[in-house]
């Protein structure tokens, strides 16, 4: 329970649902006092606000201590990313490596049968017993994409009650249960960092990422001056300070060199990409190429593309379409339907196509995947 209005409203469904609930709060953060910024979730104030919730509803309610695990797993990845040139995305992190990873062994350790969440997300089991992870009925807030990384163990113990309910159907539950919750605004910053403070808090960690730099176009022609890499990420266009006839964007960054590279709407056709770390929700590895949906960015637009899986855990994906901008340190993820097949982590994207896939004119080439084998 953070704090807020949705694991409010899913420890009250599952109370109502006639379940022995147990209310956990995770301290993640402890940011020094000379620091003078942080998110409101990852507060006092917001644990005392999980506290009341479950005095509310009368279930017991035990904070735990996670802020080790969280710098290893979250923040330290984070700061790493943007070293390298990368655009993190640390709640996906934060789920994989923190909520269900050390947060699923320490409910376990209580006796809990399930660990719920108030993601925005739907699990449901087959007549073979196979999990499957599928989007929200709310589209607005669906969080499938974050929870890419789950496996069939994880989805097994774990309850989404959120995931047919709609965000003024959750708001409506909380105040007609007077939940003190109820009107709290949602948090949209990065829970750790705070509203737009993320270059100053990696600079506080890693000196150098904030030193000036060329702007340079894909051909080497010197166009400006950069703030520091860490102000820009792959498809900015606003804030590059560069006066021309047609408007730029960032195609990529160059940490090695300390260069922005940027590139006219037509550079950034990114054809295909790659990414590793790639897992599938059922545990097993395509053995052939496969066609679906796949979306590059938290909420961002669906795309028709191919997935050619290799034996080394990484992928080639080719759009049929190019995505706008495809930013390595994002993940990708593979949906068929409303169900999330898996995903992995951006490496690198490609302005041409490499090998087989989709022709944008055609539609599809390769059939879902449906041979599978132990995952490598």
């Amino acid at each position: 329970m953070s704090g807020g209005v949705d694991s409010a409203v899913t420890a009250l469904v599952l109370r109502e649902r006639g379940y022995r609930v147990v209310g956990v709060n995770m301290r993640l953060y402890n940011p020094p006092d000379d620091q003078g910024f942080h998110n409101p979730c990852c507060s006092i104030a917001a644990m005392e606000d999980a506290r009341a919730t479950c005095r509310r509803i009368d279930i017991p309610f035990y904070p735990m201590n996670m802020a080790k695990e969280f710098e290893a797993g979250v923040i330290d990845r984070f700061v790493d990313d943007y070293t390298h040139g990368r655009t993190p995305n640390p709640c996906l992190e934060c789920n994989r490596q923190v909520k269900f990873k050390h947060l699923i062994a320490k409910a376990k350790a209580l006796g809990a049968e399930f660990l719920a969440t108030g993601h925005y997300a739907r699990i449901e089991r087959d007549a073979a017993g196979q999990f499957h992870l599928l989007r929200a009925f709310d589209e607005t807030k669906d969080q499938s994409y974050v929870l890419h990384t789950l496996d069939q163990e994880q989805l097994s113990y774990l309850m989404f009650p959120l995931g047919r309910l709609r965000k003024t159907q959750v708001r409506e539950l909380a105040r007609g249960f007077g939940l003190p919750v109820a009107e709290k605004p949602e948090s949209q910053d990065i829970c750790f960092v705070g509203k737009g403070q993320y270059a100053e808090f990696v600079r506080r960690r890693r000196d150098g990422l904030t030193e000036p730099g060329p702007i340079v176009t894909s051909g080497g022609d010197v166009l400006g001056e950069h703030r520091g890499l860490i102000h820009y990420t792959v498809g900015q266009r606003k804030g590059l300070g560069i006066a021309a006839a047609e408007p730029y964007y960032v195609l990529r960054l160059e940490p090695g060199a300390n260069r922005l590279v940027v590139g006219t709407r037509d550079e950034m056709r990114f054809e295909t990409l790659a990414a590793t770390a790639v897992s599938f929700t059922s545990d097993m590895w395509p053995t052939e190429p496969f066609e679906c949906l796949v979306m590059v960015r938290y909420r961002g637009t669906v795309h028709d593309a191919a997935v050619e899986p290799h034996d080394n855990g990484t992928v080639r994906v080719t759009f049929a379409q190019p995505p706008h901008a495809v930013a390595p340190g994002q993940a990708v993820v593979f949906y068929q339907g409303d169900e999330v097949l898996g995903g992995g982590t951006i490496v690198s994207s490609d302005v041409r196509a490499e090998g087989r896939g989709l022709r944008a004119e055609s539609g599809t080439l390769y059939p879902r995947p449906s041979v599978l084998s132990p995952r490598p």
